[in-house]
């Protein structure tokens, strides 16, 4: 169930869109073992002037923020596999493995209201945070 925003400064297909989303996706499934079908992603797209990055990229419209806020509990394994499954789901959309930037926000299972305003902490999990 982690939450996740990926920000670019390019303009993408819709194709190319999912196509990012299902990567980003693809590689929390991977990593967290969360369910296939739980699935909560956006992006968002900045005019460049809007968005700085190093000025050291050498292709800065390509430049991608990946921001998950999940629930508290993974490995510090999981998470090395979550940032180098990202990094590598991405590359057929042309981004430089150097252009990516995760940012992986933990909170604890309190701080989740979810399933009808229930903390994450008092329902069952379809999924183990501790993996």
């Amino acid at each position: 169930m982690p939450s996740v925003l990926i920000e670019v400064r390019k303009e993408y297909s819709q194709e190319e869109e999912i196509g990012i989303m299902n990567a980003v996706h693809a590689a929390l499934v991977a990593a967290f073992k969360i369910p296939p079908g739980d699935k909560i992603i956006r992006l968002v797209v900045h005019a460049p002037h809007k968005f700085n990055v190093p000025p050291a990229k050498l292709k800065p419209e390509y430049y991608t923020l990946v921001s998950i806020d999940a629930i508290s509990g993974r490995s510090i394994e999981a998470k090395r596999k979550l940032y180098a499954g990202i990094v590598k789901n991405l590359e057929p959309f042309g981004i430089p493995n150097d252009h990516v930037m995760i940012l992986l926000r933990e909170s604890i299972a309190e701080n989740w209201g979810i399933k009808g305003g229930k903390p994450a902490s008092d329902v069952h999990l379809d999924f183990d945070v501790n993996v």
